[in-house]
């Protein structure tokens, strides 16, 4: 078990952690959340004794780190997956490891299998990828078979497949009566994978409890409703009378209402004594993605801004139309429209340009006006029975003078070009300037 009493840690003027106590009990996996800048990591750090606490104290198993005995059999860390000499390959990096702690070195080919780097064993570390490097870090953390672990975002540059991996070896390692405890960044993550929570902002504790109660407190359940789009009467008679009966009732953006207040049954009652038909009533619960965002909003130190582009926009081209914003945009909960399903209906283009760099208004050099030419496209075919494109006009030849009988001899004219206008000067007279071989 890893607990902390009134840690405090400062950097000269500023304080990284104040005050913080809490307990990261076995059995169980342990999100550790909190913004960037919070003191997650100087927490982790002060645990492993990297850093040493200004007051206060935090022990593992009822002694500080460094008291304890062979600690690397007994706990096992991941803070920093690119803390590898890069030119020892995996292997060498975990033997060396193993040796320091009186670890058997079948236990290295062991862990290597664990996290499925047995293939790359042999190859030097600088050439691994994000994901790999932290792979590498858990087998380091797995090799003395310890009771407590601490991992400070272990799926960082994994892929789906190894994101579910590492899921279920915290799981798992957890089942074992095994301690813990995992910071992440990822709140879809922790959802699936932690039981208890710990969060912490600008350094002091926010919350300590399980994922469910944290959704609760920090969320508001509401219920979704939905009438007829073509009866906007009716939306609103049923606000009227969900409003009357203690509901609260905000309008969405696509036209459904968001009720808090009242139960689904008590909302179905309402509609039905009112007349009005429902075209959706569904219960939503907030994630702990929301519930997080709404506790830590008052702790978060790095805000972004509306870019505000000054000075930076570009004029559209004459009878261009400014885009339309789309609804909903940019508000909680808003996704983008999924891409058109391969091999269903085909995609419609709009019938006029909907911004200043649209393909049908930008031509091949961003031209306005300029059709977009396809330099990959094949002439069509021409289809039978249908009525052949009409050829450009030729434009009349303009009669030249006669040459003087003592022009030389013109070479032949070259055939014409089905289509084109002939040369006007094709039957002019050579100019004399000209070199004899272009005569």
């Amino acid at each position: 078990m890893i607990e902390a009493v009134g840690l405090t840690k400062r950097y000269g003027d500023k304080t990284a952690v104040y005050n913080l106590s809490f307990q990261v009990r076995p059995g169980a996996v342990t999100g550790f959340l909190g913004p960037n800048g919070s003191g997650k990591s100087t927490t982790m750090r002060m645990i492993l004794g990297l850093d040493n606490p200004t007051s206060g104290s935090v022990t593992i198993g009822g002694y500080p780190y460094r008291r304890l005995p062979n600690a690397p059999r007994q706990v096992g860390a991941l803070l920093d997956a690119k803390a590898v000499h890069g030119g020892r390959s995996a292997r060498s990096h975990l033997l060396s490891l193993a040796q320091l702690s009186g670890i058997p070195a079948r236990r290295v080919d062991e862990v290597l299998g664990v996290v499925g780097l047995q293939e790359v064993a042999k190859k030097r570390s600088k050439g691994f990828s994000l994901g790999m490097g932290q792979r590498l870090g858990i087998a380091a953390a797995l090799l003395g078979d310890p009771q407590v672990l601490l991992f400070d975002e272990p799926v960082n540059g994994l892929d789906p497949e190894g994101i579910l991996w590492v899921r279920n070896l915290m799981r798992a390692l957890a089942a074992e009566g095994r301690t813990v405890f995992v910071s992440s960044h990822l709140m879809s993550e922790m959802a699936l994978t932690a039981d208890h929570l710990i969060v912490i902002g600008r350094g002091q504790l926010l919350a300590d409890m399980s994922v469910k109660d944290f959704i609760s407190a920090n969320s508001a359940d509401f219920a979704r409703v939905r009438t007829p789009e073509t009866e906007p009467q009716l939306r609103e008679k049923l606000s009227s009378a969900l409003t009357e009966a203690g509901g609260h009732v905000l309008p969405e953006q696509d036209g459904a209402l968001r009720v808090t207040g009242l139960p689904l049954p008590r909302i179905s009652d309402l509609a039905h004594d009112a007349g009005v038909r429902l075209w959706e009533l569904s219960p939503h619960q907030a994630s702990l993605e929301e519930a997080y965002m709404r506790m830590t909003q008052g702790a978060v130190d790095y805000r972004s801004t509306v870019d505000q582009k000054a000075g930076l926009q570009q004029q559209l081209p004459p009878g261009v139309q400014p885009p339309m914003p789309v609804p909903g945009q940019g508000q909680p909960g808003w996704y983008a429209p999924p891409p058109p399903q391969q091999g269903g209906q085909p995609f419609t283009m709009p019938p006029a340009p909907t911004g200043p760099y649209d393909g049908a208004a930008a031509g091949a050099y961003g031209a306005p006006g300029a059709p977009a030419a396809n330099p990959y496209a094949q002439p069509a075919a021409q289809v039978p029975g249908a009525p052949a494109a009409p050829a450009p006009q030729a434009q009349p030849a303009v009669q030249a003078p006669a040459a003087p009988a003592a022009a030389p001899q013109q070479a032949p004219a070259a055939p014409p070009v089905p289509g084109a206008a002939p040369a006007a000067a094709a039957s002019a007279p050579a100019d004399q300037t000209q070199p004899e071989d272009a005569r």
